[in-house]
């Protein structure tokens, strides 16, 4: 956890900054108006690292002129092959408490034990899924686009064709895809898709849509 507590002094340097910064401005003022010479105030040192920009340019102009070359194309691609699902069968709705259990434990700093190992709980308790996750085959993408608002979340599974992967789609549809992930499958309780995935309450409610379907609205609000 990081400690946002103000240190005591802060406001004295904080005061003392400002004081410095407005006597050098006017300095520099009477100065340019004065056409006095220029000094330097205080103790100067010379910088001990080297510039960060020189060795970005300096690494980027060893690698080879097309670094996709080097990774083949993208259907062969292991970080774009997401998690499979089955195909929606019918329409239904059901809900799932996202459970978590602390496969360690955690402790305060001063070593108390603040949660043990094998602790559960609902994450759901502490934070909010603020946006809609719509999980869709790649086939669905264009019933998905229709579907979710523009803060919604469209996630692709795998198992599609080759050149149907995340990065493809999204740049062909001008929209951030997603992929479905193995721990994000487990986590929210995911079988088939498509799916809409939205808090209510404490818990997740799961809009698992038939394939076969006729074209909805914006159903889901």
């Amino acid at each position: 956890m990081v400690d946002r507590r103000v240190p005591q002094g802060w406001h004295v340097v904080a005061i003392q900054s400002t004081l410095i910064a407005g006597c050098l401005a006017g300095a520099l003022i009477v100065a340019g108006v004065a056409h006095a010479e220029t000094s330097t105030i205080g103790r100067t040192w010379l910088i001990a690292e080297p510039d960060a920009m020189a060795e970005i340019e300096a690494r980027a102009a060893k690698q080879p002129p097309n670094m996709a070359e080097k990774f083949g194309p993208r259907s062969g691609w292991s970080a774009l092959k997401g998690a499979t699902l089955g195909v929606a069968r019918q329409t239904q709705v059901r809900s799932v408490v996202p459970f978590y259990t602390l496969d360690q434990e955690i402790r305060l700093p001063d070593g108390k034990l603040l949660y043990p190992a094998g602790f559960t709980f609902n994450p759901l308790t502490y934070v909010s899924l603020p946006q809609k996750l719509v999980v869709v085959h790649p086939r669905d993408l264009g019933w998905a686009l229709k579907t979710a608002a523009l803060t919604d979340w469209i996630i692709l599974t795998g198992g599609g064709d080759a050149k149907d992967d995340a990065l493809s789609l999204g740049e062909k549809h001008g929209r951030a895809l997603f992929i479905l992930e193995e721990r994000v499958k487990e986590r929210l309780g995911l079988t088939v898709a498509p799916v809409i995935v939205r808090q209510v309450g404490q818990k997740l409610e799961l809009t698992e849509v038939r394939a076969d379907r006729t074209p909805v609205r914006k159903a889901i609000p």
